[in-house]
């Protein structure tokens, strides 16, 4: 037996040999030596123990506790003339208290910051972090955005603590080996691994802004918020989700990636919100079918199918028809992962654009504009019911619903951040400009907006 076990683990220790170069970019077999040696313990058996010391006291369980607001939704699906036979439903909103759990990432061990994911805090008031060495300390939220499911937190007292430094590499690869540690279930720290199964996942309606990295390393429930690292124990994600039937594992997790979290956790140190950017184009994913028509030989990028006048794109010198294929020097996969990496950028940021066009590959310099927005009382004069909603042009078409405050009307009403407005009266709508003259068209009768939320599709009617 123990001839088999030191069998074993040379095989095991010649696989991460030879997969040594799929995580040391550019490097010869041999600058891979000294990880592969500390990868090993006093038998010279393969072990991820050495590297997960120095990670594991920068993993952090969140406990929070808050109240959430219970709205009575169903009181405006009734005609007013009607309402009076219920009045049950005439009721104000309900508070009712929550506890829960979660994972979270130190990122600043000196001025003790902590990135975790934005459904873990969402409505707390109290959040209670536990270091792995039994350490207990309060936190306070610094801000958070629920379209890239991010938030991040300060310690309010600290010392002595441990931070994950963020991945060194420009590039990873499928086929990656990944560990994921959190804290699933309440169980306290759990490490399991696995490799990059995909990356660039988008359209999957599990956030607004989507470009996840797909790992099979299993992820529960509880290790939202919680660390992905690489082998030389480098942040390379922010676990968030899973796909499994009633929340358990099945190898298929997703995690957001490191580049995301950089530009969103140094927005919210500056503004505590993120001031979104946008490029203004609509556009589609890119099919082997428009590749050819276009001339175009690449898999990848984003089509272009219209560019928003006045909009950065247009004064950048983008056109309908050209093919986006990079931003900042990063190869574009979707429109999707254009539409995450643009949204995260902020407004005023330069993004350097490239693009194919008749048969040329060209590079373009763009500033990323503000969006345009309707919030509150002036949302509400296209409509009461959209009284307290926050409206901005979504990239990709529509109206985005950036924010809906507590207790309005459009939260009564059911609107929630996140959903897009798509059409009015089966009309399409391109952005906000087009919903004010759609809206002011339709002033008789009732109006049907068309809502997206996710993979949802609902009507909100309006009367007049």
């Amino acid at each position: 037996m123990k001839n088999l076990k030191r069998s074993a683990a040379a095989i095991a220790l010649a696989g991460l040999t030879i997969f040594s170069s799929s995580f040391v970019s550019g490097a010869m077999a041999a600058d891979a030596r000294p990880l592969i040696q500390a990868m090993q313990n006093s038998e010279g058996e393969p072990t991820l123990a050495p590297m997960l010391k120095n990670v594991i006291p920068a993993v952090v369980n969140i406990s929070v506790k808050g109240t959430k607001e219970v709205s009575n939704n169903m009181l405006f699906n009734i005609p007013e003339e009607f309402r009076f036979m219920f009045p049950q439903l005439n009721q104000p909103n309900r508070q009712r208290e929550f506890r829960a759990l979660g994972s979270g990432v130190i990122i600043d061990a000196k001025e003790g910051y902590i990135v975790t994911n934005h459904h873990v805090v969402e409505d707390a008031s109290s959040i209670r972090i536990a270091l792995s060495d039994g350490r207990e300390y309060e936190a306070t939220k610094i801000g958070s955005d629920p379209h890239t499911d991010l938030a991040l937190l300060k310690l309010k007292e600290f010392d002595n603590l441990t931070a994950l430094p963020f991945n060194s590499r420009e590039q990873m690869d499928v086929g990656d080996f990944v560990v994921a540690i959190g804290n699933p279930f309440g169980l306290g720290q759990t490490v399991t691994s696995g490799i990059i199964s995909a990356l660039g996942r988008t359209g999957l309606n599990i956030e607004n802004i989507e470009n996840f990295i797909q790992t099979d390393a299993a992820i529960n429930s509880g290790n939202s918020g919680g660390a992905l690292v690489n082998l030389r124990g480098e942040l390379v994600g922010i676990n968030t989700a899973i796909l499994g039937p009633n929340g358990g594992n099945i190898g298929i997790g997703f995690a957001i990636p490191v580049d995301m979290v950089k530009t969103v956790v140094k927005q919210l140190k500056e503004f505590g919100e993120v001031r979104r950017g946008t490029l203004g184009v609509a556009g589609s994913e890119l099919t082997p079918d428009l590749a050819e028509n276009f001339g175009y030989k690449g898999k990848a990028g984003a089509f272009v199918n219209e560019v928003t006048p006045g909009g950065a794109a247009e004064k950048a010198g983008i056109r309908p028809g050209d093919i986006i294929t990079s931003i900042n020097g990063k190869n574009i996969k979707s429109f999707g992962e254009l539409r995450a990496i643009i949204a995260t950028l902020g407004s005023g940021a330069d993004a350097k654009i490239g693009i194919f066009r008749d048969g040329k590959n060209l590079t373009v310099n763009a500033t990323l504009t503000e969006p345009d927005t309707l919030s509150g009382s002036d949302a509400g004069q296209l409509s009461d019911v959209l009284e307290g909603a926050t409206l901005t042009n979504n990239d990709g078409g529509g109206v985005l619903v950036s924010a809906v405050a507590p207790r309005s009307r459009a939260f009564a009403v059911g609107l929630r951040e996140g959903d897009v407005i798509t059409t009015v009266n089966r009309d399409n709508v391109k952005d906000l400009s087009d919903l004010k003259n759609k809206m002011s068209k339709s002033k008789s009768g009732a109006t049907a907006l068309r809502i997206q939320r996710g993979s949802s599709v609902l009507y909100l009617t309006i009367r007049h």
